[in-house]
């Protein structure tokens, strides 16, 4: 079995390797914890942001930086590859352990999800587990966690907290716009597997998405990060499934199109949500475009499309 907390160990030792040339920043705590600064304090980037997206999804994808036409204006975007979509995407990727520990908050991704189990059902469905003895994490915060956090974290995971290595980036960073981005094929397997689809069947997976500018303040680049995927996000999977009528039923309801909340900047929808993301429809959370190939039969069906106009509006950009 693959362990994703070794992979991903193996590219955070790579990224303190590469401190100066990253611009990120290394500190260790009094209880062990190490830490890397890609946003917080230091100034991180898109390199930065690469490496966050390879520790997120445990080395399992070939990460690369593209560009896509929006039409008006051409824009940096991430593409993403792998032939371990599921253990990449779901049991490391996804952004499922809420972290809070008196005042601190942070969403957690990454390997070590797979040691504290959250959630603990997403892995029964995928049959995925991992015994390793050092956990490696990822948080989307402005603030860097204490030694108080770490040891929560360090206890759930089931390590000692010197063997914790964590990795900040906050919303607002060009490391954590990055990293958000590449969580589009995560998004399109987390909505197919909302729908009831048995993602163990997705063998490969690509996606191509924009990277988003920075926005004034850390909601409004929440709003134009998701924008970028729910808008632009174009993904393809290559499955196993011989059902294909069903399928065809399955990629026809993933793209972001089927939310009622469709059309308008995700900033919109968030603050009249008074930015509570359980009020907001679930289906908003999906890819623009999905293609699905079926390895059985052949045959390859599509849904969705991309609304660079939407984007450019969450983007806020002027022509001068």
């Amino acid at each position: 079995m693959i362990s994703v907390n070794e992979y991903g160990l193996d590219v955070f030792e790579e990224m303190m390797d590469r401190a100066d040339e990253l611009q990120i920043g290394i500190a260790e705590l009094d209880n062990g914890t190490t830490l890397i600064d890609a946003g917080v304090e230091e100034k991180g980037g898109f390199e930065a942001g690469r490496y966050v997206a390879m520790i997120c999804m445990a080395d399992l994808a070939d990460i690369t930086f593209s560009s896509f036409d929006l039409g008006k204006v051409v824009v940096p975007a991430i593409e993403l590859t792998t032939d371990n979509p599921v253990i990449a995407c779901m049991a490391s990727q996804f952004a499922g352990w809420r972290i809070k520990v008196k005042k601190f908050f942070a969403m957690g991704s990454g390997p070590a999800r797979a040691l504290s189990l959250n959630p603990k059902e997403l892995y029964e469905k995928i049959n995925y587990a991992d015994d390793a003895t050092e956990a490696v994490l990822v948080l989307e915060s402005s603030t860097m966690p204490d030694a108080e956090v770490t040891a929560e974290i360090a206890k759930a995971c089931r390590v000692e907290p010197e063997d914790l290595y964590v990795v900040v980036a906050p919303t607002k960073s060009i490391a954590g716009s990055v990293q958000i981005s590449a969580r589009g094929i995560e998004t399109g397997i987390h909505r197919l597997e909302v729908l009831g689809f048995d993602i163990n069947c997705i063998k490969h997976a690509h996606g191509i998405i924009p990277i988003s500018p920075l926005a004034s303040d850390d909601l409004k680049c929440m709003g134009s990060t998701n924008d970028c995927i729910m808008y632009c996000g174009r993904t393809y999977y290559a499955v196993d499934y011989e059902n294909v009528e069903e399928l065809k039923g399955y990629v026809k309801d993933v793209p972001s199109l089927n939310s009622k909340d469709y059309g308008k900047p995700f900033y919109v929808t968030f603050k009249a949500a008074e930015f509570d993301f359980y009020k907001i429809d679930a289906a908003s959370f999906a890819p623009a475009e999905i293609t699905v190939n079926e390895l059985n039969s052949g045959k390859t069906f599509t849904s969705g499309k991309i609304n660079p106009e939407v984007l450019l509006e969450s983007f806020g950009m002027e022509t001068v």
